[in-house]
């Protein structure tokens, strides 16, 4: 069996699945800018297209974190990224 094969089959971790729900909710936010989505339908857009995103929780858990490192904004249900977000993802997708 290969090295990569074990990796692709371990079981995540709580954290890891934190941070691999974050990422693909950053990366989501940033592919839509400059259109600002909601909590609502973001939740909605991961949970009927990912099947790997059965509930809402962890999308508004990430929204929740990723708000409180400094990397989304948001104003009442809307979301947006904010500079920093926007910058490092010009910086790094050259």
């Amino acid at each position: 069996m290969h090295e990569s094969d074990d990796r692709e089959r371990r079981v995540l971790t709580p954290a890891e699945e934190d941070e691999r729900i974050q990422a693909a909710v950053l990366g989501h936010v940033l592919a839509e800018y400059p259109d600002q989505l909601t909590v609502a339908e973001l939740i909605r857009e991961f949970t009927q297209v990912e099947a790997e995103f059965p509930e809402s929780d962890p999308i508004e858990r990430a929204v929740r974190d990723l708000t409180g490192i400094g990397l989304l904004h948001r104003q009442g249900e809307a979301i947006r990224p904010t500079r920093a977000a926007l910058r490092f993802h010009q910086l790094t997708s050259d």
